[in-house]
């Protein structure tokens, strides 16, 4: 796992350097139970980047990841595929490479890559220097974003751990497909 912050029983806490004296922590914590963020992604091939708002209707699963993370090419990436095959079109997943720090990919080791993890989401590349990584406060790779239908936030969970991170998140994408029915 390639990390950025504070990883706390496999939940993102928080990551953001502390408060300045007099600011509220909860500053930090604004991206749980509220709207999504618009984000900042770029096409790595010739497919049109959906806007967040065109996957409103039901849940949306966002996976930040990157191809230098082990856990993330090793464990993340094959449970995203799982929930396409598991969930189908009860939910929409979307991948995002994100580079928080180390090399660089081209768009063409990326799409190779995920194309021999056999890849069945779409996924692009975030944009400048990981804007929606840091937009959405993930604490490393691989991050998971969980929206409601309504396009809330519900959860924001770091790792791969089948244990812990990946377990809770099964069990929040399973309690959220049955608050769909």
């Amino acid at each position: 796992m390639k990390s950025a912050g504070q990883l706390t029983d496999g939940f993102y806490l928080d990551t953001s350097p502390l408060p300045v004296a007099g600011e509220s922590k909860s500053f930090y914590m604004e991206i749980l139970n509220n709207e999504i963020r618009p984000w900042h992604l770029e096409s790595l091939r010739t497919e049109i980047v959906p806007q967040y708002t065109d996957l409103k209707g039901k849940p949306l699963l966002i996976l930040f990841f990157y191809l230098g993370c082990p856990g993330c090419t090793g464990r993340a990436i094959p449970f995203a595929n799982r929930m396409v095959y598991e969930h189908g079109n009860k939910i929409n997943i979307l991948g995002i490479h994100s580079n928080f720090e180390g090399p660089e990919y081209s768009n063409d080791d990326i799409i190779t890559t995920l194309k021999s993890l056999h890849v069945n989401f779409p996924f692009f590349k975030d944009s400048g220097f990981a804007t929606t990584f840091h937009d959405y406060q993930a604490a490393g790779t691989p991050h998971w974003i969980l929206v409601n239908k309504h396009g809330k936030v519900i959860r924001s969970i770091f790792g791969s751990d089948p244990n812990r991170a990946l377990l809770r998140l099964d069990y929040a994408i399973i309690e959220e497909l049955n608050n769909n029915l």
